[in-house]
């Protein structure tokens, strides 16, 4: 009889150190891998924990509860299916992120990571300690060798998992988000396959976990890298996929190929989960947002509807003297289109009051941006208040030109809890209200069609808080500024750089000093959904104070 071996794909989505709820999640899927009749349920990197949890897993208890937990969840899977769970475990003084194999109701083998990746958004060797390269283990006919996560962009744990002895290799991970990051994935695990010439199972974690988003999207591979399986993007998915053994060794057989959308449905879809996630995961039910009339907080309410269902968004407009009518009916419209609660709060009174108390220690000094923050910050201060009263989590709505250059004002716009369209420039935020006006999904909790009136996409952006005000004023075209945004952010390029792709010298310079001086208000600034590769944050990590300049011409 032709060998054959079951595995259960559990792509799920675990809440940061929820470890009972982690492990219900598990359980349920146990049992359907055992009612499959698998021989083996597979689960995600650091799922039993969640990830990343940074320097929790220092905590000497959080390590002790997991591995409690783990034992007494062996326990509950005696009869039925192996099981391989990532978590956190100490060995004395140390730390590794672990994959442990769990086999007639004990723990059977504990891989450790090898390659701990130090980039970007994670610095593991502040954490764990590098792990000798594990062997394969047993499951069934077949012998398995598991490199988990970064272990399998290098070459040397693969081959030597393939050199002792695995014929088969499954792959846990958490691997985040970025634009373009599937298929970066998928031809690193290709050159696995066709260098070990054994199959791949990649298995990644579903989650959002306060900035990043881990997005599923996990698949099979057969030996010359043929794509076998394909689970979605983005959702809790359960897949069951059989391996035959054959006279060119393990082959997966053919399951469901999941169709990816665009960039623009990926990035908008991160937006919607991550604010979900986030929401779930830290207690809040509702959010209110001051609704301005203006792209930026139209498409934050048209998130964060999708997100968590109209009836829970409340819009709030704070009308001035300097708001037009065309702002206030534009707020109306977006509310009323999303079917979002709507508020009208003017700032007048609140705002004269202030200025009355400031009146002598000011006086015989011209007006500037400390009256136009003045507004700012009272808004900010009434939203907060809403929230203290409503039990409401504050969004925020700047874009990353308006995180980037400054161009926000701490302790005002800059108030709240959650940011989703932080790692969205400008030129971006347009795109993307055309697209949601185009396109509706079933994982979008508002009304189709169009939710953002055109004029407010095609009118000049402008803050209102003086006459006849638009942003233009003092910063360059969105096109301009993101450009150059894009290159010294992203590219990490040089002023001359920027110079010889066509942008003005003095423009770039001021944006440069834009960029730097407003570094402290970035170290302030709520956390946002991670859509690039060098979003704000850990992406990101500049001093405050630095004077150095770049000077080249």
């Amino acid at each position: 009889m032709t060998d054959k071996l079951r595995l259960t794909l559990a792509q799920l989505n675990p809440t940061m150190g929820d470890f009972k709820g982690n492990l219900a999640k598990a359980k349920d899927a146990w049992d359907q891998a055992k009612a499959a009749n698998a021989d083996m349920l597979v689960l995600p990197e650091m799922f039993l924990s969640g990830y990343q949890a940074q320097d929790l897993v220092q905590k000497p208890a959080f390590t002790a509860d997991a591995k409690a937990k783990l034992e007494e969840f062996a326990a509950l899977c005696t009869d039925g299916p192996a099981v391989g769970i990532g978590l956190p475990m100490r060995d004395g003084e140390s730390i590794y992120n672990c994959y442990a194999i769990l086999k007639d109701g004990k723990v059977a083998n504990i891989i450790r990571k090898h390659h701990l990746p130090n980039y970007k958004v994670f610095d593991e060797p502040r954490t764990f300690e590098s792990g000798d390269m594990s062997g394969p283990y047993t499951i069934g006919p077949a012998r398995i060798g598991s490199p988990i996560c970064e272990d399998a962009w290098y070459e040397d744990v693969c081959e030597t998992l393939e050199e002792t002895g695995a014929e088969i290799l499954v792959s846990p991970n958490a691997s985040p988000y970025y634009r373009g990051k599937f298929e970066k994935r998928i031809n690193t695990m290709v050159s696995r396959v066709i260098e070990t010439e054994l199959p791949l199972v990649y298995l990644n974690l579903v989650s959002g976990q306060d900035d990043q988003v881990f997005d599923g999207g996990s698949f099979v591979l057969n030996p010359g890298g043929k794509l076998a399986l394909q689970m979605p993007l983005f959702e809790e998915a359960i897949a069951h996929v059989d391996f035959i053994n054959t006279d060119d060794g393990w082959i997966a057989e053919e399951g469901a190929k999941a169709s990816f959308p665009d960039e623009w449905e990926q990035d908008y879809h991160v937006m919607v989960l991550a604010l979900r996630d986030y929401m779930a995961k830290t207690g809040f039910k509702k959010v209110l947002l001051g609704l301005s009339g203006g792209i930026d907080s139209a498409i934050v309410a048209t998130i964060a509807a999708d997100a968590l269902g109209p009836e829970n968004v409340r819009c709030v407009m704070m009308p001035s003297e300097y708001t037009s009518q065309e702002s206030l009916d534009d707020a109306v419209a977006v509310a009323k289109a999303l079917g979002c609660q709507y508020h009208n709060v003017p700032i007048s009174e609140g705002r004269d009051a202030i200025t009355n108390t400031l009146a002598g220690m000011f006086e015989g000094m011209e007006p500037d941006v400390t009256e136009e923050n003045i507004q700012s910050r009272l808004r900010g201060l009434l939203l907060m208040a809403m929230s203290n009263k409503f039990g409401e989590m504050l969004l925020t709505t700047g874009n990353k030109s308006e995180v980037a250059v400054g161009y926000a004002t701490i302790y005002g716009d800059m108030s709240g809890g959650y940011n989703p369209i932080k790692d969205l420039y400008k030129t971006r935020v347009f795109e993307t209200c055309r697209w949601r006006n185009d396109n509706h999904r079933d994982w979008m909790l508002a009304p189709a069609g169009v939710v953002i009136p055109e004029n407010i996409i095609s009118k000049p952006p402008t803050a209102e808080l003086r006459d006849d005000q638009k942003d233009s004023d003092s910063l360059p075209e969105y096109d301009v500024l993101d450009g150059i945004l894009e290159m010294l952010m992203d590219q990490d390029a040089s002023v001359a750089d920027c110079v010889a792709a066509g942008y003005d010298r003095a423009t770039v310079k001021r944006v440069e000093h834009l960029l730097y001086i407003s570094e402290y208000k970035r170290f302030q600034s709520a956390p946002g959904a991670r859509l690039s590769l060098k979003a704000f944050w850990l992406d990101r990590r500049y001093p405050i104070a630095n004077r150095w300049r770049d000077e080249s011409n």
